[in-house]
């Protein structure tokens, strides 16, 4: 029979709610809502009496706890919602139950639970969410609920959570703080419930089992065997019976960095991965992710097997591992050696490349993009073999000896850089794989100089970066102009560039001037950064000249970049 009632304490002022099963009768002055229907609801009803004090609605199989669903109720103090299919508790659907002090959600599909709804639930002591799929317990969600003495979420899908989440709880701090004032904390027990989870016992779960094992009276375990569900080799252990280690950012080597080896041999790059917990690893070459296969036990060791090595192997192999602390990579030069191949490259730490020692390949470069940070550069190279043919780019601070390289496979024309300084000048050169850069072949910009409002740094970085236009292969110096500027600097550069480009096709003479930076004046975002130049003093001259009269004694770059 069904078990739909309304109990209240005058009979006559009986309200009648669907369905039709609901009656009344007379209890001690409180009214209680209690439907356990088989699919008697398909929502919380919204026309609940506004003096009911508890509500108990079990089997309606409903979804959602919408918002404002009990505001009209707010003598509620039990609140039972067991056994339906709620998967969404809106995060002001516990609105106006500021009396609240028993919520059972039993049995339900939650998946997360909006933690922050229960800033309006202060007197809130009982709350049951076992049966349910959660799968995380962020670090704060515990921070409103000052007066919770019973907390269940037993029977879920938890894997690791920090002891962070308690460490956050009022009432464990105030606990704590009572013991260590040497002082009778309440004698109020607060009962947890963890049990029957799929506990991950790795790093990550290290303070959870520790403030476990720390626990004493009022705070009581409901069952003080927590059980590990992994990894394999620790499951079905009591916590009590495991030692876990912190968990360390992934370290990565190689056993060799370069290697030489000829036309069709069969090669096994070698990687090994420490980390915990275990890292994520693979290979990259070039642009392509490349998976190797694993063999896992303190060490991960990862081995890239690549058969009949050919002339397209030749490059860079980089093996990373990942995990949530952080990342680390190792990176293998692989040359592979034709029976025709030139002699090696006398430049060290560069691999040979067939056929490109000498050349002086025409290389267009050139800035296509500045982001908040950094920028992006583009190429174009006239190769004969542009599928075997690899790249160098060498990035640094203008005038460092020693600069980061990186390896750019065949097919690739473009490299972005982040993560740049304020007020520093650098240096980003593009030349062939086997070659060091030569004079002129390179690109040198300057950030802006930094301000103490923190919140306009990125907007000084990202405007003031100084743009240097030039062709590396045939140096026919150096143009400077600023990316917002009103000067036709950027007409002159490619007009120059297109004219020397005509007299080299047509004379076969290559024309070299050398520019220089050392003359290098600062300049504001909107305006043109003077140019030592021989052969365009007349535009060097104009631009002074627009430069004096649009800024003139204005602060700018100190000589201090240069």
């Amino acid at each position: 029979s069904a078990i739909c009632r309304l109990l209240f304490h005058f009979a006559h002022s009986c309200t009648l709610l669907s369905p039709p099963q609901v009656f009344c009768s007379n209890t001690l002055f409180r009214r209680s809502l209690i439907c356990m229907e088989e699919s008697a609801f398909g929502a919380i009803p919204d026309n609940l009496p506004d003096d009911l004090t508890k509500i108990r609605i079990e089997k309606s199989h409903f979804t959602e706890i919408p918002r404002g669903a009990f505001s009209k109720t707010r003598a509620v103090e039990n609140l039972w919602l067991n056994f339906n299919d709620i998967t969404v508790i809106n995060s002001k659907g516990l609105e106006g139950l500021g009396n609240l002090t028993e919520l059972r959600l039993q049995g339900n599909k939650l998946r997360s639970v909006p933690w922050t709804a229960f800033e309006g639930t202060p007197n809130l002591k009982i709350l049951d969410l076992k049966h349910n799929q959660l799968d995380v317990l962020p670090e704060h969600a515990l921070k409103f609920l000052p007066g919770l003495t019973y907390l269940d979420v037993s029977f879920n899908q938890l894997t690791v959570i920090s002891k962070e989440v308690f460490q956050n709880w009022p009432l464990y701090q105030k606990i704590q703080n009572a013991e260590e004032r040497d002082v009778t904390a309440s004698r109020t027990n607060v009962v947890l419930a963890l049990h029957d989870n799929a506990w991950l016992c790795d790093c990550r779960l290290k303070g959870l089992v520790e403030f476990i094992a720390s626990l004493s009276p009022p705070i009581i375990l409901m069952n003080s065997y927590l059980t590990c569900s992994g990894p394999d080799f620790r499951a079905g252990k009591f916590f009590h019976e495991i030692e876990l280690q912190a968990c360390t950012k992934p370290v990565v080597s190689t056993p060799k960095a370069n290697m030489s080896l000829p036309l069709g041999s069969n090669l096994t790059l070698h990687c090994y991965a420490k980390a915990r917990p275990d890292p994520a690893v693979w290979w990259t070459y070039g642009l392509k992710i490349i998976r190797g296969f694993h063999v896992s036990d303190d060490t991960i060791r990862s081995h890239l097997v690549i058969p009949s090595l050919s002339a397209a192997d030749r490059g860079v192999y980089t093996c990373t591992a990942v995990n949530f602390i952080g990342n680390s990579s190792a990176s293998v030069l692989l040359d592979v050696i034709s029976a025709d191949s030139a002699s090696p490259s006398h430049v060290a730490g560069f691999p040979a490349a067939s056929g490109v020692a000498d050349q002086n390949v025409f290389i267009d470069i050139r800035i296509a993009k500045q982001t908040v940070r950094g920028i992006s550069i583009e190429w174009f190279a006239a190769l004969e073999r542009p599928s075997e043919t690899w790249f160098t780019i060498h990035f640094g601070q203008a005038g460092d000896d020693k600069k980061e390289m990186t390896y750019i496979g065949p097919g690739i024309h473009s490299y972005s850089i982040s993560d740049l300084m304020p007020a520093t000048k650098y240096e980003i050169c593009v030349t062939l794989k086997n070659q060091m850069p030569r004079p002129g072949q390179c690109i040198v910009f300057v950030t802006g100089t930094d301000i103490t409002e923190m919140e306009q740094r990125e907007k000084l970085i990202h405007i003031v970066v100084i743009v240097l236009a030039m062709v590396l292969a045939v140096p026919i110096g150096m143009y400077v102009c600023t990316t917002d500027t009103r000067i036709p600097c950027y007409e002159v550069i490619v007009e120059s560039w297109k004219r020397r480009q005509r007299e080299s096709n047509s004379s076969g003479m290559e024309r070299e001037r050398q520019g220089t930076f050392d003359s290098l004046q600062g300049a504001s975002d909107e305006e043109l950064v003077n140019k030592d130049f021989n052969d365009d003093r007349k535009v060097r001259r104009r631009s002074e000249d627009r430069l004096r009269k649009g800024r003139g004694d204005q602060s700018r770059l100190t000589a201090e970049l240069y």
